[in-house]
């Protein structure tokens, strides 16, 4: 209760209303992606796509260089996120002069060191988060390659030993699953620079917080790649 009462009101709100958003958007951009078609569902169409041309090559070089290029992305954010997590800790040790560095920002406003650190260890949790979703994606990626590698022989998929529809669709659902892990991520570190306004004032970190999930949504449902994206590639039967 005494920590509570260290961290100002303002300072509460704003933590409230930018993990509410965060997470809040979260929840939206999965159930409205699914009736709407968001970038992540309308690439998953792509992913059955190509796990069904899988079945049909013999061997299957080609879809172990896409997956092992997948994920070195995650692998590469994963990496900096371990950097970015040592960073703040360092930080931490310099709180006094990084708040005196703060104060000469205009319209920044004025914290004690308590406060500041709180700050920091904030996006410190933020980080750690996509850390971890990043490494379970990088996992997952692992599974996609081990799926792809024990795909039977297109043969057997001709002789109806195997159905290759039902193959294909587990196969693209593990991809799908590992693109949603990546996006967890990568969400985060989109929100990352949310909190950085948060030095500024909390006022700031609500603005900011808002001005990210309208990028997003933009991204995820108006961007003009999600255009050429729904466009109708899948030859007719």
């Amino acid at each position: 209760m005494k920590f509570l009462s260290l961290i100002p009101l303002p300072d509460w709100l704003a933590l409230v209303c930018f993990f509410a958003l965060w997470i809040g958007y979260a929840w939206f951009a999965k159930v409205w992606g699914r009736k709407r078609g968001s970038l992540i569902q309308t690439t998953n169409r792509y992913r059955g796509y190509w796990m069904l041309q899988a079945t049909a090559r013999d061997p299957r070089m080609l879809d172990g260089l896409i997956t092992q290029a997948l994920s070195n992305t995650p692998t590469f954010f994963s990496s900096t996120s371990i950097l970015v997590i040592g960073g703040l800790f360092a930080l931490l040790g310099t709180t006094d002069k990084a708040t005196e560095l703060m104060s000469e920002i205009p319209f920044a406003q004025t914290t004690t060191l308590v406060v500041f650190e709180f700050k920091i260890l904030v996006l410190v949790s933020i980080f750690v988060y996509a850390f971890f979703r990043f490494s379970w994606c990088m996992r997952q990626y692992t599974f996609v390659a081990l799926v792809i590698g024990s795909m039977p022989s297109p043969k057997e998929f001709e002789s109806g030993k195997f159905d290759r529809h039902r193959y294909a669709e587990r196969a693209s659902a593990m991809v799908g699953a590992a693109a949603e892990t990546f996006n967890d991520g990568l969400r985060a570190y989109y929100f990352s620079f949310a909190a950085l306004a948060w030095f500024i004032s909390p006022v700031a970190m609500v603005v900011a917080t808002l001005a990210v999930v309208a990028i997003l949504y933009s991204r995820e449902f108006r961007s003009e790649v999600l255009g050429i994206l729904k466009d109708d590639v899948n030859p007719p039967d």
